[in-house]
């Protein structure tokens, strides 16, 4: 993209509304709401950077009048919940809650703390393949890439003895979160810009605004409503080797996707690819897959489940995913055999939402 996204100050003195159909709408779409089978039209788009990424709202330029209001108050709400969540910030409550918390229980804003309580189911039905309290972890590898080089097998089991939401206590009376060990640290990393694009999602809703797509960063989508014509929105999956190119584009409708995968954020070393994917019950990045792309009720438990799924692998997140609560699809791009090409597996995904190029 050559030319800035229109920014939510122009949509709101009217400046940018056009552009977005006409030029927003033929160089983002292009990228995420794709072309092809099932085509899209032109869109109204608002956009701020927030989590390391771009955040952006997508409407239907026929929309009521009031939705570039919402979708700019969506938007702010998602940089209020970078200040909470992020680990980079000395002043946000989750850095204050990983400093505080051995020492004393810690009080948390309610739906933060129901955030966390939430990410402790979701650790135990993945069997710990997703793990927000291995901060500590992650932290070691992030030092380890700056110095060139990995962690010792010393290092890393040092390190997991300051990890695991096993060493998290909570108490639902009084919205605090205590830790048993020093230590021990969130990152939310994994969970947290789904989290934020739920609740964009949520204020959209509650504003009556019914056809809309959010993303954060492309791999955190939820999708509401029609576009175009169609039964939903038509997402472009890129192809895990070729990460310029589709390979398939799916009907989201009420429903979120995330994809998890290193073709992006990796590192070499000593002649090797290590992946930014850990699995935190080993503290060493996970390659055993290409790709997973997750689609669920609401963006925090794609997010979550996309990475878990990566960890744990084609037959274990099978299984995981027919003890779910909730109707899960999944589709897993492996690590193709020489001389095949790509062969993706699907799990609950219907053939009316799935459209190869």
């Amino acid at each position: 993209m050559t030319e800035a996204a229109p920014n939510r100050r122009d949509f709101l003195k009217g400046r940018a509304v056009r552009s977005a159909v006409e030029q927003a709408g033929e160089r983002l779409a292009n990228e995420l709401v794709r072309p092809g089978a099932v085509a899209r039209g032109p869109i109204q788009l608002l956009r701020t950077a927030a989590m390391a990424c771009d955040f952006d709202v997508m409407v239907n330029p026929d929309g009521p009048a009031h939705q570039i209001q919402a979708a700019s108050e969506a938007l702010d709400l998602v940089h209020t919940l970078e200040q909470q969540l992020s680990v980079y910030r000395n002043d946000s409550e989750l850095s204050e809650l990983n400093r505080r918390a051995f020492a004393e229980p810690v009080q948390v804003e309610s739906n933060f703390f129901e955030l966390l309580v939430r990410s402790r189911s979701i650790s135990v039905q993945t069997s710990g393949a997703f793990d927000p309290a291995s901060g500590a972890l992650i932290s070691l590898w992030r030092d380890c890439r700056k110095e060139a080089r990995i962690p010792t097998d010393d290092e890393i089991t040092q390190v997991l003895l300051r990890c695991g939401m096993a060493h998290v206590r909570f108490d639902d009376s009084s919205k605090s979160v205590a830790f048993d060990r020093a230590g021990i640290e969130f990152n939310l990393g994994a969970i947290g810009k789904g989290y934020a694009v739920d609740r964009a999602a949520e204020c959209l809703l509650e504003k009556g605004i019914s056809n809309w797509l959010v993303h954060g960063g492309r791999s955190s989508i939820r999708a509401a409503g029609s576009h175009a014509g169609h039964d939903g929105w038509p997402v472009g999956l890129k192809n895990p080797l070729l990460p310029d190119k589709p390979y398939a584009t799916l009907l989201l409708k009420d429903m979120a996707l995330a994809t998890s995968g290193t073709a992006v954020q990796w590192f070499r070393h000593d002649g090797r690819r290590y992946g930014h994917i850990l699995d935190p019950r080993t503290g060493w990045p996970v390659e055993s897959l290409l790709s997973v792309s997750v689609i669920a009720p609401d963006s925090a438990a794609a997010d979550a489940l996309s990475t878990a799924f990566f960890v744990s692998g084609v037959e274990k997140s099978l299984a995981c995913c027919d003890n779910l609560p909730d109707s899960v699809g999944v589709v897993f791009f492996p690590l193709p055999v020489r001389g095949q090409t790509l062969a993706p597996i699907l799990h609950n995904i219907p053939s009316d939402r799935w459209f190869p190029e």
